[in-house]
């Protein structure tokens, strides 16, 4: 029985071990996820030294061990390194890791989120800072369809009407339950927000809702008005969270979005998503006049951010740092 074994990998997550080794995470698109360590390429001279950095896509030969396979030969096929040369853009790939990471399997073929996730790496490289945080989204929705988990944002989870739009009035809003599963009608909404969660979902929260409660915006943040779960404007402290953290209160897992928001939730089903400038004159009539197109991207990335930990079960660290570089809500 062959004790070495091929496969294409990208790096995403790196652990120092030992004096001069790393542990590495890399999600393959033959084996899903594995564990593996780069043998001295934290030394001066290594030649797995880049090619163990976060990011670089191998052509790799591991050999197996007892508890942890080696790294035994790697060929850099592609690295992202202007990644790491903007924080905005390193602390997203790293959020994007993190969601891989939650969703990939071991010992499974993972050619479709392996695509995914390159795909998106190479369209933050390639973007101008403001559109970091409209790609993260982009991204992040496109991983939830991969997952079977994205939200509904065309029809009433519940009830399955169509949902009645006006975006003319920047007024409107519309419910949006992260336990039921997207979008839902006013009424619906006011039924979930005077109920108490499920057992089930209580018990899929639990695991998650310590660390997310952590996740509080820094003290230099203005606070949010626009994800308040009650639609109503946000009383809260800058030293108080954004979004209520699922599974604290029951009302946190129910909001109200407007219909900007709403757009740009819908938008982020497609594909691509269309320029700045497309958006900005779909939104116009919708969005309040102290609002930008920034803000109401930061709002979509909060409200799926904390649907993403929702149905993931498990918190995104990196988000600690994603409200103190993206901040614009003023």
């Amino acid at each position: 029985m062959s004790r070495t074994y091929k496969a294409t990998g990208i790096n995403l997550k790196s652990m120092p071990m030992g004096e001069s080794d790393r542990l590495l995470t890399i999600l393959t698109r033959e084996f899903g996820l594995i564990r593996a360590v780069a043998m001295g390429s934290r030394k001066h001279n290594s030649r797995l030294g880049g090619r163990s950095e976060l990011f670089v896509v191998n052509d790799l030969l591991i050999a197996k061990g007892r508890s942890l396979d080696k790294v035994a030969q790697a060929e850099t096929l592609e690295s992202y390194p202007r990644l790491g040369q903007d924080l905005k853009k390193l602390i997203a790939s790293q959020y994007l890791a993190e969601l891989c990471l939650g969703q990939a399997l071991s010992d499974q073929p993972q050619e479709e989120l392996f695509c995914l996730l390159n795909e998106h790496l190479g369209r933050l490289e390639r973007s101008p800072a403001s559109q970091v945080l409209p790609l993260l989204t982009h991204a992040v929705f496109q991983l939830l369809i991969l997952a079977g988990v994205a939200p509904q944002v065309h029809v009433c989870c519940i009830t399955r009407q169509a949902l009645a739009l006006d975006y003319t009035n920047c007024d409107w809003r519309i419910g949006f339950s992260i336990p039921a599963g997207g979008t839902v009608t006013l009424a619906s909404l006011e039924r979930l927000i005077a109920s108490h969660p499920s057992p089930r979902q209580r018990q899929g929260v639990a695991s998650t809702a310590a660390s997310i409660a952590r996740q509080v915006v820094p003290a230099s943040s203005p606070p949010s008005t626009s994800l308040h779960p009650t639609g109503e404007p946000n009383q809260t402290s800058s030293h108080s969270p954004r979004l209520h953290p699922a599974g604290l209160n029951p009302v946190g897992l129910n909001m109200r979005l407007n219909a900007a928001e709403l757009m740009l939730l819908q938008q982020l089903a497609a594909v691509e998503l269309p320029t700045p400038s497309q958006l900005l004159a779909q939104l116009q009539t919708s969005m309040a006049p102290h609002n930008t197109l920034e803000s109401v991207w930061q709002s979509v990335e909060r409200t799926l951010r904390f649907y993403a930990q929702y149905h993931l079960d498990r918190p995104i660290r990196s988000a600690a740092f994603i409200d103190a570089c993206f901040d614009t809500i003023d």
